[in-house]
């Protein structure tokens, strides 16, 4: 190597700025291997998806409980002249006055692989209470009502959970009930049977409607307040509930051996009346219930853990940089990309034990594992074990740092962006005396670690 040739490169090795621009090129390298792992975890936990997915088909899948709605068919007619003729029929929708469902839920784990489903059975028993239907609120004559054709459908989600004959009563009637639902544009899927209503019943009479389900599902329970006045009571020890959709209880008791709710909601708390004939509503987005959740969501931990890759990267740069200013010692591009490399290695480890581990322990041996390989690595690069523990003790700290922040999600942000700054102002700190400009010149006779 010539003399000019061999300036060139000792200036490019002494160059602050060469240096930085390389780190940075590397820190942008990194990326890949970082974009990679995330779509690792998000392929890990569509996995999971599709598995519990499979278990929650063959037992049953969220159940959402509606009704009873009673249906009562009219016939419709048009004038030509003087001669009434019938056009076909409609139907008119009656909601219940009263609604009450008491429930029982018991839940279990189901494993397929590694990946565990939450599955339940569930006893339900709805009463509701109906008055007879007022046509004259709806402008239909009593004399186009086909009163015996009325009929009570009562849904359910997925009829794969039902686990018994279900037994309907009407005013203390059996009644049988068929499978599917006559009103699909308003209940997709459930049972459905004729009763028995009369013109010359009185107005001011009542009728019961009563049944028992013993339901399998999983995850969730739903519930869609069509009575005037909807009563929910729900039991279960399943310590870990999440009471989702439109209400929330105005009860709710959760202990570590399970937990007690109650729902009480009003019709003016919808936006559907209790009786119409053409309009079809969308009672769905009226759904209130709890989902049985499990405490940990491993993939969701993981990949917030992952979006601290770059950050733990480039921290871990600078350390090392800030100790080859101090200790004389030049670290080459290629000693920064193995560290990073290692920085990045923490994730994989993290997913892959997480799926067979509690999280808490995997992140432990995942961080130990790395930082116990970067100070045996770094400590033969810097030739120097003080320089070596400072930075093992940083990069613990950051591991530490960053558990306590997985741990407080309401305080995530807090905690991060204070702690940046305490980084920032510890590194301006150290680094107030440096003259930058000299170093360059100084760094010539530096000792190159090849």
């Amino acid at each position: 190597m010539d003399s000019d040739t061999l300036v060139k490169t000792n200036n490019f090795k002494s160059s602050i700025t060469a240096k930085i621009i390389t780190i940075g090129f590397l820190i942008v390298i990194l990326l890949i291997p970082t974009i990679m792992i995330s779509t690792l975890i998000y392929e890990r936990e569509q996995r999971k998806a599709e598995a519990v997915n499979e278990i929650n088909k063959k037992w049953g899948t969220a159940q959402t409980i509606i009704g009873p709605v009673l249906t009562v068919p009219y016939r419709t007619y048009v004038y030509k002249g003087e001669k009434r003729i019938c056009t076909g029929k409609q139907n008119a929708y009656f909601l219940p006055e009263q609604l009450s469902i008491n429930g029982t839920v018991l839940p279990e784990i189901r494993y397929r692989g590694i990946y565990e489903a939450i599955l339940y059975n569930s006893r339900l028993t709805t009463t509701a209470s109906f008055k007879k239907p007022n046509f004259s609120n709806l402008k239909i004559p009593s004399r186009n009502v086909c009163w015996d054709e009325a009929f009570i459908t009562f849904g359910v989600t997925d009829m794969r959970g039902i686990k018994e004959q279900i037994q309907i009563t009407w005013n203390g009637d059996a009644l049988n009930p068929e499978s599917g639902s006559k009103i699909s544009s308003i209940i997709k899927s459930g049972v459905s049977c004729l009763i028995k209503l009369s013109e010359a019943t009185d107005t001011s009479a009542e009728f019961t409607f009563k049944t028992t389900l013993d339901l399998n599902g999983s995850e969730n329970l739903n519930f869609i307040p069509v009575g005037k006045t909807t009563k929910v009571k729900l039991k279960s020890d399943w310590p870990s509930p999440s009471f989702t959709g439109s209400f929330l209880p105005e009860k709710r008791e959760i202990t570590k051996s399970g937990f007690s709710s109650e729902w009480n909601i009003l019709n003016y708390n919808r936006a559907f009346p209790q009786s119409w004939t053409k309009d079809d509503y969308d009672m769905q987005k009226y759904s209130f219930g709890v989902n049985l959740i499990l405490p940990i969501d491993e993939y969701q931990k993981i990949s917030r853990t992952n979006k601290y890759a770059i950050l733990f990267i480039a921290l871990s740069f600078l350390a090392f940089f800030l100790v080859e200013i101090l200790n004389k010692k030049i670290v080459h591009p290629i000693q920064y990309l193995l560290v990073g490399l290692a920085l990045c290695l923490f994730y994989t480890l993290l997913l892959s034990l997480t799926e067979h581990f509690n999280f808490n322990i995997a992140y432990s041996c995942s961080s130990v594992g790395v930082i116990l390989m970067i100070f045996l690595y770094s400590t033969p690069v810097l030739k120097s074990k003080k320089f070596s523990f400072f930075i093992t003790i940083l990069i613990s700290i950051l591991y530490g740092f960053l558990f306590i922040i997985l741990q407080q999600e309401d305080y995530a942000l807090l905690l991060g962006s204070v702690g940046l700054f305490a980084i920032l102002a510890i590194v301006m700190f150290l680094t107030r005396k440096i003259d930058w400009y000299s170093i360059g010149s100084k760094r010539n006779s530096y000792d190159t670690i090849e």
